[in-house]
């Protein structure tokens, strides 16, 4: 059996930011450091940090006044920034830059009286934060049945912003439709839909065709995860969404030669290796590493960690 090991996989720059500022803020505070929804949808990285101290909350009244509180990187409605103040927590904000950027062109269409068509999934942590930004100026959509079923106050005064963890296919479907319903719909000069959900979707698109079956790693509440192994599974193997090792049943590799193993976003580095050391054991397993993209992305401490850097050490 051959292990094709997909590059770029795994942490992201707007998930290594944000599990840094967690880390600092344990440090910094010592626990318990509360976080507004899991700090990243992974269910190994969110266990990880439970046990060091880190409690993770749905409600901003379960913080107690006074707390430090991290933001998620999924990013935060401005009601709950402005609850935040209201109990007067030590929030930092983990929210990745790339968000942060959706949130940005949310305010700015709203402002110039724009109907915002946000492409997302309902439900999801980022959507909702970015539906704060303009509640009464956006209307999100998944599909474009959706799109066909749209009425706005002004054909001529729409924009549209998308999630930023989509499959790039499944959004461009959704953008068409706008495209023919709205013919001078608005968008961002730059695409919403991250780097690393791009660069991840496109190794799986150029490797799962060599393989017979693909193993992604990540979480099911991943979206970006979820997509990857939606996209393999389109391509003709077998894929399986996996959290990690103990998941993998043996029976799955029946008579398959080559394995392609990917990462979402949010998964980390170890819990691959543990599959690939896993397929070693088994089935003799050798491993290819191909890189498709290179990635040099690094964002920086949010400034409201750095500027109590000096203050704490």
């Amino acid at each position: 059996m051959k292990i094709l090991l997909a590059n770029p996989r795994g942490f992201c720059a707007g998930v290594n930011m944000a599990i840094e500022c967690l880390e600092r803020a344990l440090d910094l505070f010592g626990p318990p450091v509360y976080v507004y929804h899991e700090i990243v949808h992974n269910k190994y990285v969110v266990e990880r940090f439970r046990g060091k101290g880190a409690v993770f909350v749905e409600s901003i009244a379960e913080v107690p006044e006074g707390a430090p509180l991290l933001f998620s990187a999924h990013g935060v409605s401005p009601a709950i920034r402005e609850e935040s103040r209201a109990r007067r927590l030590r929030a930092v904000d983990a929210t990745c830059p790339l968000v942060t950027k959706v949130h940005l062109e949310a305010i700015k269409y709203a402002g110039e009286g724009y109907t915002i068509i946000l492409i997302g999934h309902e439900g999801h942590d980022e959507v909702i934060g970015t539906m704060g930004e303009a509640p009464d100026r956006m209307v999100l959509v998944e599909t474009a049945a959706d799109v066909e079923a749209l009425v706005v106050p002004d054909p001529a005064k729409v924009a549209y912003l998308t999630q930023t963890t989509l499959s790039v296919d499944d959004a461009n479907v959704v953008i068409d439709a706008l495209r023919r319903k709205f013919p001078k719909i608005a968008n961002p000069p730059k695409d919403d839909i991250c780097y690393a959900t791009q660069n991840r979707q496109e190794a799986v698109r150029e490797l799962a065709k060599q393989a017979d079956l693909v193993l992604v790693l990540g979480s099911q509440n991943s979206s970006n995860s979820k997509r990857l192994a939606e996209i393999a599974d389109s391509l003709g193997p077998r894929a399986h969404l996996i959290d990690g090792v103990g998941e993998i049943d043996p029976q799955w590799f029946d008579g398959v030669e080559g394995v392609l193993i990917t990462a979402g976003a949010s998964a980390p580095e170890d819990v691959v290796q543990e599959c690939v050391d896993y397929l070693r054991e088994h089935f003799g397993a050798t491993v290819e590493e191909v890189a498709v993209r290179d990635e040099n992305v690094y964002f920086p401490l949010p400034r409201s960690l750095r500027e109590l850097l000096p203050v704490l050490n």
